[in-house]
Parts: structure tokens; sequence; C-alpha cells
């Protein structure tokens, strides 16, 4: 179920392009084919018509909601099933927003994460990232999207990019409020300027050390830093979105005033902003979340030394929701979790 095997299923069915943007339009902004103008009797051909609830039926399968964890910031984590059994996290946001998973596990290994302990098991098909903001609408409103969720985006390429021009043409989201998360890959710098829809963009960053960065993100590829910021500052200038910048705050690592120092000769003057936040502490893990008065503290220092900076609180914090919490805890052991039952 990749969107471009989608399409050419409904061509095969008939349909033109004015036909098979009404039915991906209506999948993605989760609305009934007999709303508008046009209706379908008197708009899609008869073979595309007859064929339409066994298409949509494929498509509601593609992801199923196993269960729910809402959290007092107003965000609900969300464990979704998928058609083979592996399970994916999504997390409704404050604001009508919706981070993604592009993967099911993660290659990066990055050191503070759960995800990627297990390695990569699979990639998502751009049909089954889609289908997260499907489900996602059935719960509430989603007017913006973030591929901050389980995997690395630039990893799998083809299948988010192919997402995204969806979402930013059918999916009444606009552009700057669909945000690519990504370790840094030089083919996503070659790649996102090429896109019909070009997101917004936001680079993990963690250090201002090569060599720290290294430790923390083990696979990820080999920039520094510094070319990673000159390469994110390219098309933040291009796009006049400013670039987004992750810093995920780990007490005695990435806190000290040699960072600090090394956060403002990076970023000052840039069209940037710095998202700082506090690690979500995950066990068995050996970092450890700041007080919230020392990332205050920090946040407020950075920005009066010229850095736009904005302390930020990773969603889920009462749930220990932690991307690829839900997930291994869901495989380890009985959760205590809200069961969502059909009817």
């Amino acid at each position: 179920m990749h969107i471009e095997r989608i399409r050419q299923r409904l061509r095969a069915l008939g349909a033109k392009p004015l036909h098979e943007q009404r039915v991906l339009r209506d999948w993605v902004r989760v609305q009934p084919h007999d709303q508008g103008r046009r209706r379908p009797n008197d708009f899609l051909p008869q073979t595309l018509r007859q064929a339409l609830p066994a298409l949509d039926a494929e498509l509601q399968g593609l992801a199923r909601l196993l269960s729910c964890h809402p959290a007092e910031d107003g965000s609900v984590r969300l464990l979704v099933g998928l058609h083979d059994g592996q399970t994916v996290e999504s997390v409704l946001l404050p604001r009508d927003g919706l981070c993604v998973s592009s993967q099911i596990g993660c290659a990066v290994s990055c050191q503070f994460c759960m995800t990627g302990r297990d390695g990569l098991i699979r990639q998502l098909t751009s049909g089954e990232i889609i289908a997260q903001l499907v489900l996602a609408r059935t719960q509430r409103a989603v007017r913006k999207v973030v591929f901050m969720g389980m995997g690395e985006p630039s990893h799998n390429l083809d299948n988010v990019l192919e997402a995204i021009e969806l979402l930013g043409t059918e999916g009444n989201i606009g552009h700057k409020n669909l945000v690519f998360s990504t370790v840094g890959d030089r083919r996503v710098f070659e790649r996102l300027p090429q896109g019909l829809v070009k997101p917004a963009l936001a680079l993990s960053l963690h250090t201002t050390k090569p060599a720290l960065r290294e430790k923390l993100l083990p696979r990820a590829p080999r920039l520094t830093p510094r070319e990673l910021v000159e390469l994110g500052e390219r098309y933040g200038r291009l796009t006049a979105y400013p670039v987004q910048y992750q810093w995920t705050l780990l007490e005695g690592i990435n806190d000290g005033e040699d960072e600090m120092s090394g956060i403002v000769d990076l970023l000052k003057g840039k069209h940037a902003v710095l998202n700082m936040i506090p690690y979500n502490t995950i066990p068995d893990l050996p970092f450890k979340r700041p007080s919230w008065d020392r990332a205050h503290a920090i946040a407020a220092a950075l920005h009066r030394r010229g850095v736009l900076t904005k302390l930020r609180d990773s969603a889920g914090q009462d749930v220990d929701g932690g991307c690829g919490q839900l997930r291994a805890r869901a495989l380890a052991a009985e959760p205590r979790i809200i069961r969502i039952h059909s009817t």
C-alpha cells in the first residue's frame, strides 16, 4: 500500500487525474465520498464506484488503534497496529498537531532513545504513514504533522516524501506545518528542495562537539555539528522557514557552559530556532533528566545571548510515553492502558 500503487489501482479502474485526486483527498481528510458539489454517481466512473467499498476497507485496515494514553499536557499517545501484527506509535499533540512514525525500530541507535535499541525491523510504506494521520483524525482535528516518531525519516526517504506530498497537496496541511525531522543526511538536503511540497526541517543536534555526537548518535552520517548547521541554513533560507534544531538535554553530558557557548557560536544569527527538550527518562538507560529550573535557566541564558530558544517538554511524560516506550511495554508485558473496543 504505497501511495503510488494506490494511484495505479485507481487508474486501472478508469480514474482520471481529478477522480484520483478526489478519492485520495477523501481518504486523507476522512470525509465521505458523497461530500461536496460533485456526487460520486455523477462524477466517478462506474467501475471505480463499484470498487470503492473494497478499496476503502483496505485503506482503513492499514492501521488500527490498539490503545490510547492521554496525558495531562493534552497530548495523547496512540499505539497503532499494522496489518502484519507490528506496532508503531503516533502522538496527538496540543494545538492540533500529530507526531507520526516512519519506521518500525531505527538503525541510528541514538544512545538515549528506546526506539533504536532493537535496531531497524522494517520500513513503513507511504500508505501506512498516511494511515496514522487518518486514524488520528478520527480522534480529533489535525492541522500539523511532524515526522518525529519512531524511525529516521531519511532512511525511508521515498516513502516519507511520497506521504509528505500527499499531505501537502490533498491533506489540507500547510507546507510549513509539515516538519521533516532527521539526524542529518546529505540525501535529505538534495531531495527536499526538489519536492513539490517543501516541508519545514528539524535537525537533531544534541551537541556541538563532533566526538560526542558520534558517541550519542553512533550510526548517524558523519556530519559534524557545524556541517549540519551549514546545510540546514541553506535549506532554511531557500524555504523561508526557520530550521528547528533539536537538543535533548542530558544532565551532566550536554548541559554545560561549554556546550552553551558552542550553541551561540553555531546558531547566533542563523535562520533557526533551538528546541531544547529535557530528556524523557527511560528505565535501564544511564541518562538523567535535569531539573526543570535548570533547563529553564539554560534556555533563558541562550535567549539572552542571541539564540532563539524554546524550552519544550516531551509529550506524555506523566504516562512514560517517550518514543518507543509504549511499543516496548506492549511487547514485554501487560501494559496499563485504556483499551479501545470496536462495536
